[in-house]
């Protein structure tokens, strides 16, 4: 399992894919060596994810990411310090929902500056929940999440949207749990075949990203920021009633 931390993979992941022509990017056959060392035995399930999960149910999508989660970069978290340290001093209000929590690391970062917060994500690892007490975890997918409308003053989500089959309806479940600001980072990459993930959405410009994301007809949202963040996108806005 490899340890590195997400400055230096998002790096890596620019020589990858801005530096090495598309031929030699979307070969099979060179891809297949790379991504085999660094995932061994799991390098197909990440081959083949992108043709597979418009077909599988959610039971399916769950079941391969557990599937794959020791397989993976072993990192507490897929934000760089920057995202973590811009999202934690544009946090509105006091209760804090983090969507597509992962480890844990983040929704910690955010309680220990004494904000009431709750995690989800699909699959939550029961270490996650005895290491981090002062959050409250939950189990669900982005598109259903388990609460009333406005239940939060600020909605987090990172890292997320480029896992996800249907962004429109994870954009209404986010907005619509929402009081005041959602946040959301997700990472500046171009669209390949074969990538180091199990990413089927890419936003390679911040454009990209605003155009992925839908708005209400009846706008209820405000754009307060969309910038490039050393390898991510950020983005936030403000939520009214």
């Amino acid at each position: 399992m490899s340890i590195l931390n997400r400055n230096l993979t998002n790096k890596i992941r620019f020589v990858l894919d801005q530096l090495l022509p598309p031929i030699l990017r979307d070969s099979k056959t060179l891809m297949r060596i790379l991504i085999g060392i660094l995932y061994k035995d799991a390098a197909l399930d990440f081959m083949n994810f992108k043709e597979k999960a418009p077909f599988l149910t959610d039971e399916e999508y769950k079941a391969i990411y557990a599937k794959v989660a020791h397989a993976n970069i072993d990192r507490e978290t897929d934000c760089n310090k920057e995202s973590i340290q811009t999202i934690i001093e544009n946090i509105a209000g006091s209760s804090v929902l983090e969507v597509a929590t992962g480890r844990g690391y983040l929704a910690n970062k955010i309680a220990e500056k004494n904000y009431t917060v709750s995690a989800t994500d699909m699959i939550i690892d029961p270490e996650v929940r005895h290491k981090y007490p002062r959050v409250h975890f939950e189990e669900a997918f982005v598109e259903n999440l388990p609460y009333a409308d406005k239940t939060f003053d600020t909605v987090v989500c990172t890292h997320c949207l480029e896992h996800v089959r249907d962004i429109p309806a994870c954009m209404q479940e986010l907005r619509r749990v929402a009081k005041k600001r959602l946040i959301i980072v997700v990472p500046m990459q171009r669209p390949y075949k074969y990538t180091f993930d199990l990413h089927i959405n890419f936003f390679p410009y911040t454009h990209s990203f605003l155009q992925a994301i839908t708005f209400p007809k009846k706008q209820h949202c405000d754009v307060i920021k969309c910038i490039e963040l050393k390898g991510d996108i950020y983005y936030q806005e403000e939520i009214y009633a």
